[in-house]
């Protein structure tokens, strides 16, 4: 599951009037569903070279894929049908690790909260289902 959009080489993902770049990716942007859509659009535009054809997927974008997903995601992996994802809730808070399932588009936060990297990394990497 992934779908394609255009960044530009600095940062940003082009917005649905394609003049503009927006820093996060979102509703607005411009996505499309293959690689051929996206290169048909790039091709349009005034200058296309200044426009790269990204993909994205719940592993490298989870919060687009996850809409419930709320917070900074610092790491993600992929546990079967499940996106696990290091969250830190809202700036300054306790980190989190978000189970997001695939299938049912669900996000389950685990009850345990870190207070540091170290401790969110140590049970990040052996988080089991």
């Amino acid at each position: 599951m992934s779908i394609f959009a255009l960044q530009s080489p600095a940062g940003g993902f082009l917005d649905e009037d394609l003049k503009h770049f927006n820093k996060r990716f979102d509703d607005w942007c411009v996505h499309f569903e293959s690689y051929e859509d996206a290169m048909s659009v790039t091709q349009s535009l005034k200058r296309p070279e200044s426009v790269d054809i990204v993909e994205i997927t719940p592993l490298s974008y989870p919060q687009y894929f996850f809409p419930s997903l709320q917070g900074n995601v610092h790491a993600t992996r992929q546990i079967g049908e499940k996106i696990i994802c290091i969250v830190e809730p809202f700036m300054g808070s306790n980190f989190r690790i978000a189970v997001c399932d695939l299938k049912t588009k669900r996000v389950n936060l685990t009850k345990a909260h870190y207070k540091n990297v170290l401790s969110v990394e140590g049970a990040f990497a052996n988080f089991t289902e």
